[in-house]
């Protein structure tokens, strides 16, 4: 099972507590890290990059490292070196030569349309804030089309093998992975 990763270091009470939790994470070789961080300027993002790839640099105990993705920002990643960015669904549709590119998607359509080497694909499961739930079934007819899914929005331990049961390729979310409880 891959493990995708999205940030949020408010929920963890900043961005020190963050890379502690994104070291931690990167240990257990979560696959892919997306720092969303929207509302930070440019050069905050820029730094914490850098510092979350020196992170992995010393973290670096799985054969395939941890791949970093920057949410919205090609910009961004293109200039400290991670390998990818991630696209809102709403984003305009573009190639990013050498970078991966993840793409959040909601319906079918989405999916087929997306510019993305993968997705993300959510809310599967009831999740605060992101409407209804999708479900495992509609999931599964996500995970049918071409490229490799994600499942989103309220994934935990607990129903994770449903959705590669389904077909998904990994599992993504906040909570997921931040949250000891989960």
């Amino acid at each position: 099972m891959k493990r995708y990763y999205i940030t949020d270091r408010k929920a963890v009470g900043g961005f020190r507590p963050l890379l502690d939790v994104i070291r931690d994470q990167m240990h257990f070789g979560v696959d892919y890290l997306q720092i969303r961080e929207k509302d930070v300027s440019a050069r905050e993002l820029f730094e914490f990059t850098l510092a979350v790839l020196e992170v992995r640099t010393f973290e670096a105990k799985a054969l395939v490292p941890t791949k970093i993705l920057i949410n919205s920002r090609a910009d961004v990643a293109s200039a400290t070196g991670a390998e990818g960015v991630h696209l809102p669904s709403d984003a305009p549709q573009a190639t990013l030569p050498g970078l991966l590119v993840a793409r959040s998607c909601h319906t079918l359509e989405e999916i087929q349309t997306a510019k993305a080497d993968f997705v993300t694909f959510g809310p599967v499961f009831e999740t605060p804030g992101k409407g209804p739930a999708l479900g495992v079934e509609f999931l599964r007819r996500a995970c049918a089309l071409s490229k490799p899914v994600f499942a989103l929005g309220g994934v935990n331990w607990d129903n994770a093998a449903r959705c590669l049961e389904a077909g998904a390729e990994g599992v993504a979310g906040i909570r997921l992975f931040q949250d000891p409880e989960l």
